[in-house]
Formats: structure tokens, C-alpha cells, sequence
């Protein structure tokens, strides 16, 4: 690990709120989806396979509470919601992207050191 990262100080008080709001799996994925282009409601759970209405929800209200995105109501029959990304919600796009290469170069890594662990595991190797 790269010396200059240990030296940062690590203020754990001051960023695990911020992180707690931005590093979950449905943020990531919701972000990245409104980066492209702002979307409504079915849109973002039809591009989000695997997200509940409820979680999807939820995470709109959090992300629109955060300022990350905002929500405007439509003049449609019936009512219609779309959501955009925040110039704020912009600002994570850099990061994200860094974090989807990086995902995509070291899947497969972590998959393996999750199959060795595992099999030690099962050989009974409870050192860990």
C-alpha cells in the first residue's frame, strides 16, 4: 500500500455519515443510471434489475434529502416523477467510475481469494 495513503488522517466521526449515504450498492447503481440522462420512477426499476419499489424509494428520498438528485413533478395524466442528477451528484462520477474499472479488473481476483478462503475454511482451517 502506498505510503501517502497511510499518512492521511482518518476521521471516521466526520466521514462515515457521508459514507453511509453514498456507498451503498443501490446509490452507486441509481447515480450511475441518472448520470446518463434523468429518469423516471419505472424507468430507474426497469434499469435496475433486482431493486424493490420500497428500496427504490427510499433511496430516491435519501438521495433527493442529500441534494444528489432532484425530483420534479410532471404535468402528465396521471402524474408523472422524473428524477435528474444534481451538479453535487455529478461530482461523484469521477469516483464512481474509478470504482466500476476497478470492479471490472479485480472481480474476478476477489472471486478467487473468496473460493480459497471458503475452501480453507470447509479443510478446516480456522486460523483466521
Amino acid at each position: 500500500m502506498a505510503k501517502d495513503v497511510l499518512a492521511l488522517p482518518l476521521d471516521v466521526a466526520a466521514t462515515r455519515p457521508i459514507l453511509e449515504h453514498i456507498a451503498n450498492k443501490w446509490t452507486v447503481l441509481i447515480l450511475s443510471v441518472l448520470c446518463t440522462r434523468p429518469a423516471r420512477f419505472k424507468d430507474l426499476k426497469r434499469r435496475l434489475d433486482g431493486i424493490t419499489h420500497k428500496a427504490l424509494s427510499e433511496a430516491l428520498k435519501r438521495l433527493e434529502r442529500n441534494g444528489l438528485i432532484s425530483r420534479k413533478v410532471l404535468p402528465t395524466q396521471p402524474i408523472g416523477v422524473e428524477y435528474a442528477i444534481t451538479d453535487l451528484g455529478c461530482s461523484l462520477r469521477e469516483p464512481f467510475a474509478a470504482l466500476y474499472t476497478w470492479s471490472l479488473a479485480n472481480g474476478s481476483a476477489m472471486e478467487s481469494a473468496q473460493s480459497a478462503y471458503d475452501a480453507s475454511r470447509r479443510n478446516g482451517d480456522n486460523s483466521i
